[in-house]
């Protein structure tokens, strides 16, 4: 549903920019450090450049389609968006592509798709839709129980090939349910049944068990080769870098250094100065989300931004932990940086929904 115009109706220029800026600065990097792998195996040193350049145009026309339509229309859309990301995600384990061990992408011909992107959108809309339609009872035990038990679905089915996935998905439960009821005390009991989920799926297949000796002693074992390679990239960065273009890392040291670890070559190339920059972007992106969260005249504008905005800190937060080894390797994107296709369409795609709310929604 296209939105009336209306004189008063702003966009946030300050989030459009910051969005903007991540998105070059993603495509500029991406160009950079992809470009060995690109020329090895395509023949073709801008392959991966030009496949993220056009997702990046998709995404920007998704989010100018989005920013201008009302954001309620698609909180009304939330329940068939949670079903169909359901049915998504369970061709992916049967008929998906497996990729190192994984079965992450549907193929549609020529184009493959990742679903647990959607499912990310899935999730917000629907929990806002779930919380508006019970605001009367938001509050208690129960509420909090119910709410997310009617994730565990999702969480199980992403999260047999994608544990990562399932851990945003799980927090961005947490974070609207707290901004929608924020008793401190009952989210002791939420945080201790989260540790037991994860736990639960960690034991789940011996390869998560591995992958918490390798985060302990990355030395000892040849899969922690990529580790290894990500911290002496990070190291030798210094704080102005080697310059643009200048890694030697991601001459095959880093594998597949365009994907999770991109962090680390940014670290090498830009240095500390660079990779701070890159921080500064993320930090002021997510202050930016946080007061049009704040600013909303209802409540489904409230859960969208805070849900888009715990989304972005959370798989930031996990990426460059997981690039500087304080937390076990889980194989998880950069936001508007790393190579992926279906995540910067839907991250972009987000961020329209943010600046519908911001055009509609705001006092």
């Amino acid at each position: 549903m296209i939105r009336e115009k209306n004189p008063k109706m702003k966009t946030d220029m300050v989030l459009l920019i910051l969005v903007l800026l991540l998105a070059v600065f993603g495509l500029i990097m991406l160009f950079s450090i992809s470009e060995y792998n690109g020329r090895v195996r395509f023949g073709d040193s801008a392959y991966y450049f030009k496949k993220q350049l056009f997702a990046t145009a998709l995404g920007l026309m998704a989010m100018y389609i989005v920013a201008e339509m009302d954001y309620r229309f698609f909180v009304g859309l939330a329940p068939a968006a949670y079903l169909l990301s359901m049915a998504l995600s369970t061709a992916v384990l049967l008929v998906g592509q497996e990729i190192n061990g994984s079965k992450r992408w549907l193929n549609f011909g020529p184009l493959s798709f990742q679903p647990s992107e959607f499912a990310k959108v899935a999730v917000i809309l629907f929990l806002t839709w779930q919380i508006e339609k019970s605001r009367k009872k938001t509050a208690g035990f129960w509420f909090m129980c119910r709410t997310m038990m009617t994730l565990l679905p999702i969480v199980g089915l992403v999260g047999t090939n994608n544990l990562s996935t399932a851990i945003i998905i799980l927090g961005i439960g947490v974070v609207l349910i707290f901004v929608s009821d924020p008793g401190y005390a009952r989210f002791i009991g939420m945080g201790a049944a989260g540790v037991a989920v994860i736990a639960v799926f960690l034991a789940a297949e011996s390869y998560r068990l591995e992958r918490l000796a390798i985060w302990r002693n990355p030395e000892k074992y040849e899969k922690g080769f990529q580790t290894i390679q990500g911290l002496y990239a990070i190291g030798s960065g210094g704080i102005f870098g080697r310059g643009f273009g200048s890694s030697l890392q991601k001459l095959g040291f880093v594998p597949e250094a365009q994907n999770d670890m991109i962090f680390s070559i940014i670290c090498e190339e830009q240095g500390l100065a660079g990779a701070s920059f890159l921080i500064l972007i993320f930090g002021l992106l997510l202050w930016r989300l946080c007061v049009i969260a704040l600013h909303c005249r209802d409540l489904e504008g409230t859960l969208i931004c805070s849900g888009i905005m715990s989304h972005m800190a959370i798989q930031v937060i996990l990426n460059i932990a997981v690039v500087t080894n304080t937390i076990p390797n889980t194989g998880i994107t950069l936001p508007f940086v790393s190579y992926g296709g279906t995540s910067v369409v839907f991250l972009l795609g987000e961020m329209g929904l943010a600046l519908s709310v911001s055009r509609g929604g705001m006092k």
